[in-house]
């Protein structure tokens, strides 16, 4: 009989486990939502508690954590992918990805039936230039995750951790995508499709900027509270004409409405989501052109670009079709390189790039693209499949680097030979003679080839033990 040396650890942490969760009961995780402490940081120091952040596995969870802050994998929203824990091998997932002031990222994270592993994942935001430690926005850890988050910055950098509790096994499902932060368009009837001038547009000949984006209806189009708020201004203005000012309930931003034909509303009145502000016009400075509402939104540092509070949602993409090789071994067909990201990949339908956010992101996929060249890796290399995003699948290599590989590029890993071992064996975690014995099979045992590497061959024996050993 086989005995799993990861088996044997694995009793012994079982063992510790009580210890872990009294210290994250149901109860405590509640009340750690009034805490300054996220979910994963309380979990991290429950860990330590136990004595477990000495053991081999407590270490790698913790280092796990760090690393998907530093390596994250570069991604274009709206994103989906599948994705695979190891519970011999603690791991965590990183995404980085660009979000403007205004949107809404949605993130929704499923697991498969009979899964039950508790899951944490947080959202950090990098600003540009900034060192230190990303700035935490957002946290979670249900069995279930969906929940939303407002950026608030423009042209800086979002990084999303998933990981999972130590010993977690199983498949999971991660969407993310943008949504806007207010909650109707301005005019009644219109969509992004009615804007004619969008933010930073030139006025007076280059003497200033366009700070807002101009709709256009017909005169006397209901113009209507994009959120539910108060009316803190009503007036008449030689720039704006006939403008209202709408403090939001549920932002910390003032938006204004200009060129209005007339003021249905009055200061210090309280609108609901919907409500009839006034009627789309052409006074002020508009008055030689069409009707249109000029719609502008102010934070604290003033006027910002109005279009990713209205910009239509973008639902994730759908789950890839194609049959499911989470935590399947494949081989590569021919030389592929193991890309940083999947550059390939089509720009997602329906955005505009006439933003900054957009070309941000562009610029920084393009950089990392070129930062990140891969060297080929040769024909029947063996590779674990950890997820898949559209064509291309999220993969490890036999030296522990990740990344992703064109689907087409690999094939099942069959066996290539079958043969009886000369003498007991230990299957090795990775190839190399310092790495960490995962099973031991006895001399004779039957075994299947199924790719090599570095002078090691990728075994899979009689009960499905799978490990590197040098034969």
């Amino acid at each position: 009989m086989q005995f799993s040396i990861f088996g044997r650890r694995w009793l012994a942490l079982l063992a510790a486990l009580p210890l872990l969760l009294s210290a994250c009961s149901p109860q405590q995780t509640l009340q750690g939502l009034f805490q300054k402490d996220t979910p994963h940081a309380a979990y991290a120091r429950s860990l330590r508690r136990a004595g477990l952040d000495r053991s081999a596995l407590g270490q790698s969870w913790l280092a796990a954590a760090d690393r998907a802050l530093r390596d994250s994998l570069v991604v274009s929203l709206p994103f989906t992918e599948t994705g695979y824990f190891r519970p011999e091998q603690p791991t965590a997932a990183g995404y980085r990805f660009s979000a403007r002031a205004g949107e809404l990222v949605h993130v929704e994270l499923t697991l498969a039936p009979g899964a039950p592993a508790r899951v944490f994942v947080d959202a950090f935001e990098v600003g540009p230039g900034r060192a230190g430690a990303p700035t935490p926005l957002a946290s979670a850890d249900t069995l279930r995750v969906d929940f939303r988050y407002r950026a608030e910055h423009t042209d800086r950098q979002h990084l999303l951790r998933v990981q999972p509790e130590l010993l977690a096994a199983g498949r999971y499902t991660l969407r993310l995508s943008r949504e806007p932060s207010l909650s109707a368009f301005p005019v009644r009837g219109r969509t992004e499709a009615a804007i004619g001038s969008f933010w930073g547009a030139e006025r007076d000949q280059g003497a200033r900027r366009h700070e807002g984006v101009d709709i256009f209806a017909p005169r006397g189009t209901p113009v209507i509270a994009a959120t539910a708020g108060t009316i803190t201004r009503v007036a008449e203005t030689s720039i704006g004409g006939r403008v209202v000012w709408l403090s939001a309930a549920d932002l910390p931003h003032h938006l204004y409405y200009a060129h209005l034909d007339r003021q249905l509303v009055q200061a210090g009145q309280q609108v609901r989501l919907g409500d009839t502000l006034g009627l789309v016009g052409n006074t002020g400075n508009a008055r030689t052109t069409t009707p249109h509402l000029h719609f502008g939104v102010y934070g604290r540092g003033g006027a910002q670009d109005p279009l990713p509070f209205l910009a239509r949602t973008e639902p994730a993409l759908p789950l890839p079709a194609g049959p499911d090789r989470r935590a399947e071994w494949v081989r590569l067909r021919r030389a592929a390189p193991l890309q940083a990201l999947a550059t390939a990949l089509p720009p997602p339908p329906g955005r505009s790039v006439n933003t900054r956010g957009a070309r941000s992101q562009v610029a920084l996929r393009t950089s990392l693209a070129k930062s990140a060249a891969a060297a080929l890796l040769p024909p029947r290399t063996p590779l674990l499949v950890l997820g898949r995003n559209g064509a291309f699948l999220r993969v490890e290599n036999p030296s522990g680097q990740r990344g992703y590989v064109a689907l087409a590029a690999v094939e099942p890993a069959a066996a290539l030979r079958r043969l009886a071992l000369p003498a007991a064996t230990e299957l090795l975690a990775r190839p190399g003679a310092a790495s960490t014995a995962t099973a031991a099979l006895p001399a004779r045992t039957a075994v299947a080839v199924l790719g090599e590497s570095q002078g090691f061959a990728l075994l899979r024996g009689p009960d499905g033990e799978i490990g590197w050993a040098r034969i």
